[in-house]
């Protein structure tokens, strides 16, 4: 099972919580963590030492603060 953005009551697409994913305490992936480290560069921060042992969710809540920071939010 994945984790997919659900549809609201106007048929547009609605991001889940990160925390109620059924596969969100899973490693991070591949893309998540090079999305982190090019947002990372972009908003200025430093890649985080621990980029490895985060979780699906963890790492998407990181990049949801990294995409304000770096202003793709």
């Amino acid at each position: 099972m994945t984790d997919r953005a659900t549809q609201d009551e106007a048929g547009t697409a609605a991001a889940k919580d990160p925390d109620t994913w059924t596969t969100g305490d899973e490693p991070i992936t591949g893309a998540q963590r090079s999305y982190l480290e090019t947002l990372s560069t972009e908003a200025g921060e430093e890649i985080p030492e621990d980029i490895a042992e985060l979780t699906k969710a963890e790492a998407s809540k990181r990049i949801d603060e990294l995409q304000d920071a770096a202003g793709r939010g």
